[in-house]
């Protein structure tokens, strides 16, 4: 378990398909290795107030914004240990911290029925949840990851997401992963985490394969499907 609770770096993102995935893979193969999570399963719950006023202050592009979620790295029961994060994004740099704790634990601090943990990252957790007002899990998101890092740059880290899925029912980590989906079946997200700009080689690759970046949100884009009511023939079941 990676016991890094606190990053900065720059993230790119890039929609591709699979065919474009296992293209980007080859070409990364002497250059990346698993990290430690390989590949997993995570589900997220983002947390927002009731008229979703965090995901609506990030999608205006401000220069400052911020996400809060509790998340998991695979199926979670409501006692097992999950990250509470505390996202942040200020001028294209991100700034991730988190704390580690039970999701029952966590949950009841986010209802205010429990304090945060008397810590520095548990102080900012209580600051935020206190200047939201009424925050509570407002969405359930899952995805399919495939992790990997740089085999001489540990902080440059790769992952591919498919099969992204949310809902706003069933609101915990314990549960499976059923819910709409964001991305066609051939489509994969892949993120690029790196302490400063992109490597040449990865660069190259990119450029070969004509994969530009994109701004995607995958909660940003679940609240906009929310928003259009978009479900029809990805309802699940």
């Amino acid at each position: 378990m990676n016991n890094q609770m606190i990053f900065q770096r720059y993230e790119f993102k890039y929609l591709m398909d699979t065919r474009q995935m296992q293209a980007v893979l080859a070409a990364m193969a002497p250059h990346i290795v698993p990290d430690e999570y390989g590949q997993s399963s995570i589900r997220n719950l983002y947390l927002d107030t009731p008229d979703f006023r965090l995901i609506r202050r990030s999608l205006e592009k401000p220069v400052y914004k911020e996400k809060l979620r509790i998340r998991s790295y695979r199926r979670a029961q409501m006692d097992a240990p999950v990250f509470v994060e505390l996202k942040k994004k200020y001028r294209s740099v991100v700034y991730k911290r988190r704390i580690f704790m039970p999701q029952d634990d966590a949950l009841r601090c986010v209802a205010g029925t429990k304090r945060w943990p008397d810590s520095q990252i548990g102080s900012e957790l209580a600051y935020a949840a206190d200047f939201y007002k009424a925050l509570r899990p407002a969405v359930f998101l899952s995805y399919e990851r495939d992790s990997f890092r740089g085999a001489k740059d540990e902080n440059l880290r790769v992952t591919f997401d498919r099969e992204i899925r949310y809902r706003r029912e069933t609101l915990t980590l314990d549960s499976d992963t059923r819910g709409t989906p964001l991305l066609a079946p051939d489509q994969v997200l892949m993120e690029v985490k790196a302490a400063g700009g992109l490597p040449l080689w990865l660069v190259q690759v990119l450029s070969q394969q004509r994969l530009f970046k994109t701004s995607y949100s995958k909660y940003g884009t679940a609240y906009e499907d929310i928003l259009n009511g978009r479900k029809g023939a990805h309802k699940y079941a």
